[in-house]
């Protein structure tokens, strides 16, 4: 005689079950959640991107050419492939004290408030950290939701994570321009070298359109560009090498 089949919960008995319950199957689905996320950047670690999310963004919202979807530029290249000006240029431009911080810069959070509550414009205060946790895990929008998953990712990877993998991560995933993505793609679009071969001026260059890669270009800059790259040329011999 066949043992009988346990029988399957009704759908009804299941929600009355979380309608019951709501606090602990809340708690159970971000224990879940959170063990996702954590697991999602443990692997990062370790083994590089095959994609990001705003890769995959670029391909599903632009419209296809000719029955072709929009090209996405990405190659992976280690961090000891990068040319060090370039490593140093980010740093310089982007988050000079990226060695000292846990992943915000209180300093500059401090001071963007500081002269918000002056009258000025608000103004961002994104660290490597935090625009390696963008480039990766999040859609490119702008709303608080995707700020506090900012700040959670963040939070991640910093736990996770060397500085040198952030940075490392970092120059392969940031957005360089349309469709194009890290250092290795950027240096063949831009320049038709590696991302080893960049020398300081081209590398500062390639730092200094980096707030708004859409907008500037690193081969046709503009007076603002310009005025960048002289600022972060100053500030290239003082930056760490990270190796």
């Amino acid at each position: 005689m066949k043992p009988a089949r346990p029988k399957r919960r009704p759908l009804s008995r299941t929600l009355s079950a979380v309608r019951r319950r709501p606090g602990r199957w809340l708690l159970a689905g971000l224990s879940l959640l959170v063990s996702l996320t954590v697991l999602q950047v443990l692997a990062l670690r370790w083994v590089p991107p095959l994609f990001t999310i705003p890769m995959a963004w670029h391909w599903a919202s632009r419209p296809f050419v000719d029955g072709a979807p929009p090209p996405v530029r990405y190659r992976w290249t280690g961090l000891g492939d990068v040319s060090p000006h370039l490593r140093r240029a980010v740093i310089a431009a982007e988050d000079q004290r990226f060695l000292d911080h846990g992943g915000f810069d209180m300093v500059e959070i401090r001071k963007a408030v500081a002269e918000a509550v002056g009258g000025e414009r608000l103004r961002g205060a994104s660290t490597i950290s935090m625009q390696t946790a963008r480039s990766v895990f999040l859609i490119p929008s702008r709303s608080i939701w995707r700020k506090a998953l900012e700040a959670y990712y963040t939070v991640l990877i910093e736990a996770l994570w060397s500085k040198r993998r952030i940075l490392e991560i970092y120059l392969n995933t940031v957005d360089w321009g349309d469709g194009i993505f890290g250092a290795e793609a950027a240096a063949q679009s831009y320049f038709k070298s590696s991302a080893a071969e960049l020398n300081r001026s081209r590398a500062a260059l390639l730092a200094a359109i980096l707030p708004n890669p859409h907008r500037f270009s690193p081969t046709r800059p503009s007076a603002f560009v310009r005025q960048r790259q002289q600022r972060i040329l100053a500030d290239l011999s003082r930056m760490p090498l990270v190796r």
